[in-house]
């Protein structure tokens, strides 16, 4: 009799491999995607990014000491050579436009390299099955490092002070757009080449190598009035010369100098003798960025 009862008490239900208890069903529902849903995974995804750059501090350090010895220790030590050719200027003066650049490079990379640590620990395993599309994963990740990335560049921006520039509206807010185009591109190219590379040690050590080559050709450090021919090509080339042209431009504009001086230490970026306006070489660093975006993009579709 007690038999017959559980029989009729787990009909319709399955039973386990072994014939005993009925095995109990849950039903989970997917949503259906929508732009909602996107957008939402594209905010989790940059809020996550935000969250792990302010959990750490040591990070934010690190990223600030490079920058900093660039700025302070090099452009110090090399003042009394630079003195003839920057007409008096002070060397840290000089270079400022490009150590912002700089700190805004190293950790928009920080940031990208993200992606290859959560494939070392499984976490970007997770992501890649939640039902998104793996487009949102990216962007979401760009735009956090754009972000992160643009606040550290602040923090130095804040400095100008201390190497003689004075503080106005069109600085500030010139430089910070600037800074997060730059930080934008950073990010996506970083993406790009994370999306291919396995191990976080290969991802840092090419970085390092692509980051420090593309900033020395990129003038920051150095007139580009006198370059010999190749370099000058290089420098044409470069696009992180677009990027470090026109925050130079806008931190010269707040300075008191002669004609020469500005002749000599802020040429601007020429074809075939037509300068460059600014904002084209602002929209040049974004189209490169959303160019190396979708390429980062349809790579992370096409991987397992």
């Amino acid at each position: 009799m007690s038999s017959s009862a559980e029989t009729t008490a787990t009909a319709g239900q399955p039973l386990d491999a072994r014939g005993g208890a009925p095995v109990e069903i849950i039903r989970v529902h997917v949503p259906a995607r929508s732009w909602r849903s996107e957008l939402r995974a594209i905010k989790i995804v940059w809020r996550r990014e935000l969250i792990r750059f302010l959990s750490d501090r040591l990070r934010i350090a690190i990223t600030l000491i490079q920058p900093l010895l660039f700025l302070f220790i090099l452009g110090s030590g090399l003042q009394q050579l630079s003195s003839a050719s920057t007409h008096g200027m002070d060397l840290k003066t000089f270079i400022y436009p490009g150590v912002l650049c700089l700190s805004v490079m190293f950790t928009a990379l920080f940031s990208a390299a993200s992606i290859v640590w959560d494939r070392e620990f499984g976490f970007l395993r997770e992501m890649m099955v939640a039902p998104v599309k793996r487009s949102s994963i990216l962007l979401g990740k760009c735009l956090g490092g754009a972000t992160v990335a643009s606040c550290q560049g602040a923090i130095l921006l804040a400095l100008a002070w201390a190497v003689g520039i004075p503080y106005s509206a069109t600085l500030v807010l010139g430089v910070f757009a600037l800074q997060l185009i730059l930080a934008f591109s950073i990010t996506a190219f970083g993406l790009m080449v994370a999306t291919r590379i396995k191990q976080m040690q290969s991802f840092m050590g090419l970085m390092q190598i692509v980051v420090l080559t593309m900033f020395f050709i990129s003038g920051a450090m150095f007139p580009v009035t006198t370059l010999p021919g190749w370099l000058a090509f290089l420098n044409r080339a470069d696009p992180l010369t677009y990027a470090v042209d026109p925050m130079r431009q806008l931190v010269f504009g707040q300075l008191d100098i002669s004609a020469a001086t500005q002749r000599d230490l802020n040429p601007g970026v020429s074809w075939g003798g037509w300068r460059v306006p600014a904002l084209l070489e602002a929209g040049i660093v974004l189209a490169i960025g959303l160019v190396m975006l979708a390429i980062a993009i349809w790579e992370f579709s096409t991987t397992e």
